[in-house]
């Protein structure tokens, strides 16, 4: 009978589990959300390696914040803009390149979260001459995803610029 007992309280929890999973609308992300997040982020390298702001622009939320390498804050699209304007000769302007490394995509809200590694080239060829790791923060507003926040950690640096000194 002890058994029998068990078996009751195990069935009630399994169908206590049920019920609450089927409260609180859990759904799976869609699967081709995490792919087009990975699809936006290449064509925003690409717009940035050939200079275009204005089309990196466009994978920005309006209020976009970043926390950069060294640990600057920027606040808004516009003055994202003006970090990644090119240098006027474009032989001596750092080109970033970002690498998804994973995206995981919200079950319950339009947010996904990205991992990657980064690094800036000058005039986009050579050896790195920094790098790091970095976060991002995605929101789909009307079917599409944007970047809301990033956040850059400076990890590797090659040439000046790679003393304590530099971060504030």
């Amino acid at each position: 009978m002890a058994d029998v007992g068990v078996m009751m309280r195990l069935a009630r929890a399994a169908g206590m589990v049920a019920l609450c999973a089927a409260a609180s609308g859990a759904q799976a992300a869609p699967a081709g959300d995490a792919a087009d997040i990975r699809a936006a982020r290449r064509a925003q390298n690409d717009a940035m390696a050939t200079g275009d702001v204005e089309r990196a622009a466009t994978f920005w939320t309006a209020d976009v914040t970043i926390r950069r390498a060294l640990g600057t804050g920027v606040s808004g699209m516009e003055a994202y803009k003006a970090i990644v304007q090119r240098a006027p000769i474009p032989d001596t302007a750092l080109v970033y390149q970002r690498t998804t490394t994973d995206v995981d995509v919200s079950a319950h809200w339009p947010l996904a979260f990205e991992t990657g590694t980064w690094s800036a080239r000058v005039g986009g060829k050579g050896d790195d001459v920094i790098g790091g790791r970095y976060s991002a923060q995605w929101v789909k507003r009307d079917g599409r995803w944007l970047i809301r926040s990033e956040v850059f950690v400076a990890l590797t640096c090659a040439r000046t610029g790679c003393d304590a000194t530099s971060v504030p």
